[in-house]
């Protein structure tokens, strides 16, 4: 393919580049498709930059104060969908310089002074990603609300608990659902921990060594709310693990949401029957009149994928680079606002599934009592009542089950005779602890299933997260 050519230095590169680049060079270089959407970061940044230009008397208070009135008037523009991004000018800082010059004349060459695009596109990168692991706080306390109140509403809701997915021990639905608040807070401390990790300022750092001219670096930084600036401007420019942190912190998430919308999906099928969803959360089938799909569930569970799939494609980009700067980095934007993005959706969709679902009570408790599944209840009564070594409960309950297996009866409705036929000492007192019922109720040690655990975990949390709104 040809050289497309000009008749002037080339704007961006200056003297040192006489011709433009190849058509190709032009498609994989320019990032405006993907970076066009920092341009409030880049607005600014630049703005902040500019008044500490002026105050270090680097650039005159007039040509500051036309950069910023210029400044905005993109900003408008850009807002309005009045401003037209070019792909020649490769990048939105490129593209804003450009239509700034347009406004407002010479000053806006001063503009650049001090910095350079590699700690300038940092600075935006940072700034965004701050900006979405605040979003991404937000999104999961608004979840862990959601849960919170439907754990309270169904604290004495007896269900299966699982392991092996074979039934275990009855739980209740509420206990269950402030496992997943447990994760969500968690994950929520990540995505805080991340910011505070990240809210160090790149701008000043220049192209890679820091600049002659006596900026005031701490200005900038408090300017565009960081803690502090960057300490080494190698560091400063080239590193992204920032952005790793925060893809990670939403993987970790997306697993979460993920588990949740797999059981949302168990939950709603008529195997199970333990819940539905309505229209708003539900589809239809082409073909199938009778079927109602879980596909909000579904594509939550499946976005996990593209989500991981974004971290490890940064880790990737970055393992190998030596410092400082690469245009490798450019990659990195895209990866991570797609799994933000993602993210974002998860977790409104999940939110809404939450909100939405009605439990079918009945079901569950009766799939709670199916599977001998207060055994753990007769073996730990035979330790309590007839000081029995558990390793003999055990075995002694395990003979039980097998008759009820082979009478196909539940263990409260196997006969004391049955039961005593095993274990002589046993009384009538053992049906006291062979109901599901009775299972939840002695789980009272703190973070058990008991429904008085999970009201008052559910009502903990609730005013918890009600005093952050």
């Amino acid at each position: 393919m040809p050289d497309k050519t000009e008749t002037s230095e080339n704007q961006m590169w200056g003297g040192r580049f006489l011709q433009g680049p190849a058509e190709i060079m032009e498609a994989i270089n320019a990032s405006i498709d993907t970076d066009k959407r920092l341009w409030r970061e880049d607005i600014a940044g630049s703005k902040a930059h500019a008044a500490m230009l002026a105050d270090a008397k680097i650039i005159s208070g007039d040509d500051a104060a036309a950069i910023v009135d210029g400044l905005d008037r993109i900003a408008g523009e850009i807002e309005r969908g009045e401003f037209n991004f070019s792909h020649a000018l490769e990048d939105i800082h490129m593209n804003i310089e450009a239509r700034l010059k347009e406004l407002i004349g010479e000053p806006a060459g001063r503009l650049h002074t001090a910095r350079s695009r590699n700690d300038q596109v940092a600075t935006d990168f940072r700034l965004w990603c701050r900006r979405a692991c605040e979003v991404a706080t937000d999104g999961l306390k608004t979840l862990m609300f959601s849960l919170a109140q439907k754990a309270d509403a169904h604290a004495d809701a007896v269900m299966p608990g699982f392991t092996h997915l074979q039934t275990a021990q009855p739980v209740t639905f509420g206990h269950h659902l402030l496992a997943y608040v447990e994760m969500f807070s968690r994950d929520a401390a990540r995505f805080e921990d991340a910011r505070t990790r990240m809210n160090e300022c790149p701008l000043g750092a220049a192209a890679l060594a820091g600049t002659p001219f006596p900026i005031n670096r701490e200005q900038t930084a408090k300017a565009l709310g960081f803690d502090r600036p960057c300490a080494n401007s190698l560091d400063a420019v080239s590193s992204r693990d920032f952005a790793m942190e925060l893809l990670s912190a939403a993987s970790i998430t997306a697993v979460h949401l993920s588990r949740l919308a797999e059981e949302m999906v168990l939950w709603t099928s008529p195997q199970f029957g333990f819940a539905s969803l309505t229209d708003a959360f539900s589809t239809g089938s082409s073909i199938m009149p009778q079927k109602r799909n879980p596909d909000a569930a579904e594509l939550v569970r499946a976005k996990t994928g593209r989500i991981n799939g974004s971290l490890i494609a940064l880790l990737s980009v970055m393992k190998a680079l030596p410092l400082a700067y690469a245009k490798d980095l450019q990659e990195d934007k895209a990866v991570t606002f797609e799994a933000i993005d993602a993210l974002a959706l998860g977790l409104a969709a999940t939110t809404g599934m939450i909100d939405d679902v009605k439990i079918n009570r009945e079901a569950m408790k009766e799939a709670a009592a199916r599977g001998f599944s207060t055994a753990t209840d007769l073996a730990d009564w035979l330790v309590r009542e007839l000081v029995m070594p558990f390793r003999d409960a055990h075995h002694v309950t395990g003979k039980i089950v097998a008759v009820a297996e082979k009478q196909r009866v539940r263990l409260d409705e196997l006969s004391l005779s049955d039961m005593q036929s095993v274990e002589p000492k046993i009384t009538k007192d053992i049906y006291s602890v062979l109901s599901v019922d009775a299972s939840v109720a002695s789980r009272r040690a703190y973070g058990g299933t008991a429904p008085e655990n999970v009201k008052r975990e559910s009502q903990r949390w609730i005013a918890a997260l009600n005093r952050e709104k």
